[in-house]
């Protein structure tokens, strides 16, 4: 199971009362003013997720610790289980005035992670044998983001890997590595080292000077040669394709085919080698991810003729550009002879799915809890009310 990348240091109560909402802080105020109370906030969200909810409990852990306070946290689902839409996650039992000024920042830790996960997660099982790379570091907005998006991808993939998926192996960055078991972030080389070196082959060759021990992945797409250029490495480095330690990455730019290919020749490719993803009804967007421009299933099928014909049969492709859940079931359904996806697309792409919410169902031992919210207390230890009590005349 992903673990943290190390200890976060909580912030202090000045720092936690300028970042909360201003409510819950004028809340506090009125509690203490009347008396403080033991209260059970049960933690849901609206939609079916992965429990990601480690790095929101190493938080509170720290929290704690540092306040010399106690606030029990009953975890419902452990991390990487199903959770369906609405159902609490965990439940946080403590002091109302400890704990109303944490919700907001609790929350924020929270939904991201859960929902990134399960992208994670059905994107691993759509493509089992595929090997996955979270490359969302730059998508982020900061390390906080991307740490959590990080620790959603490992945690996701865990839960696959139970399934039989290969899953996210590893990330961008060293920092959050751990993650995924391994010390170093993964990755060779960017567009910019191509254009450097002045030419593929010669960036290749640079590469594996200074690194000479590691498995090489060359992008082959910087001229729009992927098939002359990637060739061209190969027999360079023939001793390295034979032994499986050479992989070319396409990236075409989504404004443009692969080398060689159009629409007509696409269609042809996977007519070639899997006819049946091409003979029922498409959408447009799945027709874009068959056999349109950029690294659709037909380029990445054309690579793996072309390798296969030219006696290269060890070569693996890595494919990056897009490639979000949609794009994985296309590539499924076409059987696409790809080996890595280098992606940040389980990054979630509509912000308000990830709404988390805490709802206080219990005060001093007595059930609560707001009208409608009632199944919140399903999974709790706390008796629900009597209908007679479930609300005020």
């Amino acid at each position: 199971m992903a673990r943290a990348a190390g200890p976060k240091q909580a912030l202090g109560r000045e720092d936690v009362a300028l970042r909360t909402d201003a409510y819950f802080n004028r809340t506090q105020a009125i509690v203490a003013h009347f008396g403080d109370a033991r209260v059970t906030y049960a933690v849901f969200i609206r939609r079916p997720v992965i429990a990601a909810t480690g790095l929101m409990r190493r938080w509170l852990e720290n929290v704690t610790r540092e306040r010399g306070i106690v606030i029990e946290c009953e975890q419902v689902y452990p991390d990487g289980a199903w959770v369906g839409a609405g159902e609490p996650l965990l439940y946080l039992t403590g002091s109302f005035i400890e704990l109303s000024p944490l919700e907001t920042l609790l929350l924020q830790r929270l939904g991201a992670c859960c929902v990134a996960a399960h992208h994670a997660y059905q994107m691993a099982l759509t493509l089992p044998h595929v090997a996955f790379l979270a490359m969302e570091a730059r998508h982020c907005a900061g390390f906080e983001m991307q740490e959590m998006m990080d620790y959603a991808a490992a945690v996701g993939s865990a839960a696959a890997r139970q399934e039989g998926a290969k899953g996210f192996v590893g990330c961008a960055n060293d920092v959050t590595a751990p993650f995924f078991g391994i010390e170093k972030g993964l990755g060779t080389m960017p567009h910019a080292l191509i254009g450097y070196a002045r030419g593929t082959v010669r960036a290749a060759e640079m590469y594996h000077e200074v690194y000479p021990h590691d498995p090489l992945t060359v992008l082959v797409d910087y001229y729009g040669r992927e098939v002359t250029d990637g060739l061209a490495v190969c027999r360079r480095f023939p001793e390295l394709a034979a032994a499986g330690r050479l992989n070319l990455r396409l990236d075409t730019h989504g404004g443009r085919f692969l080398e060689g290919l159009d629409p007509q020749s696409s269609y042809a490719v996977l007519e070639r080698n899997c006819p049946a993803a091409i003979r029922r009804y498409r959408s447009d967007q799945e027709l874009r991810d068959l056999v349109g421009t950029g690294v659709s299933a037909a380029a990445i099928w054309r690579m793996r003729e072309v390798l296969d014909e030219a006696g290269f049969p060890s070569v693996g492709l890595v494919a990056s550009s897009g490639f979000g859940l949609e794009k994985c079931a296309a590539m499924a359904d076409a059987r696409a002879p790809v080996d890595v996806i280098g992606t940040g697309s389980f990054i979630p792409a509509r912000w308000s799915e990830t709404y988390a919410t805490a709802d206080i169902v219990a005060y001093d031992g007595e059930s609560r809890v707001k009208v409608g919210r009632e199944f919140l207390l399903a999974k709790s230890r706390i008796a629900p009310l009597p209908p007679s009590e479930s609300a005020e005349p």
